[in-house]
């Protein structure tokens, strides 16, 4: 019989044989916490990180389309169902691009006006290069957006992570709600059936702020 922790540290098969990747054990958590165990109290072990000792519930706004601003929700997400918690997401504005059938497989990564951009590869060149910030003007270079884009998606890759809609397909089997903003939805001129079918609809601000009463809010 699987333990509980063996359970968090492994990756769990999802519909159509897709494989979650395993994001990593939650540090120092005690045998017996996670969604089929008993939670612990917070000061069960000091010095780690604390065990929600009740249900929890947690909601994501996303209103960000670029590719590396899709991550973060997901990511998060998934830990939050894989602690047993229970995930809402709303999309708003470009973040509706994230779950848009016609723009979700196609989602850009840009240098321009990200000075964080580093290329760990650089390294490989000169040690020291990898934590070297990309100069922003080579952000206007011609193909140099296509290139960006084509670096993070295979990093992402060779870290086993899903392309954003299998990992929308694999939160849902997973129990994740998700909800497109009526407002953007209106805006952007969409149709439904330009939704990723994870999406359960298409509702107003005010219908996600009493879905998210009592959860802990994300804004991405």
């Amino acid at each position: 019989m699987t333990t509980t922790t063996e359970a968090r540290t492994m990756p769990a098969p999802i519909a159509d044989g897709f494989i979650m990747p395993d994001f990593g054990p939650r540090q120092g958590a005690p045998a017996g916490t996670g969604p089929t165990g008993a939670a612990a109290p917070a000061e069960a072990y000091a010095g780690s990180v604390p065990a929600h000792a009740g249900p929890r519930k947690i909601a994501f706004i996303c209103s960000k389309g670029n590719l590396d601003m899709a991550y973060p929700a997901l990511i998060m997400g998934n830990a939050a169902l894989s602690e047993g918690a229970e995930v809402h997401i709303f999309f708003t504005f470009w973040g509706l691009d994230m779950i848009n059938q016609k723009t979700n497989q196609n989602l850009k990564f840009t240098i321009s006006g990200n000075t964080a951009m580093h290329m760990p590869a650089l390294g490989n060149i000169r040690p020291g290069l990898e934590h070297f910030s990309v100069p922003q003007q080579m952000g206007g270079l011609p193909g140099m957006g296509a290139f960006a884009t084509r670096y993070f998606k295979k990093e992402m890759a060779d870290l086993d992570i899903p392309d954003v809609p299998e990992f929308l397909d694999l939160m849902a089997a997973q129990g994740a709600h998700m909800y497109a903003c009526r407002l953007t939805f209106d805006m952007m001129k969409l149709l439904e059936a330009d939704l990723h079918p994870a999406v359960e609809g298409v509702i107003s601000a005010a219908d996600f702020i009493v879905i998210s009463e009592g959860a802990q809010v994300i804004f991405v």
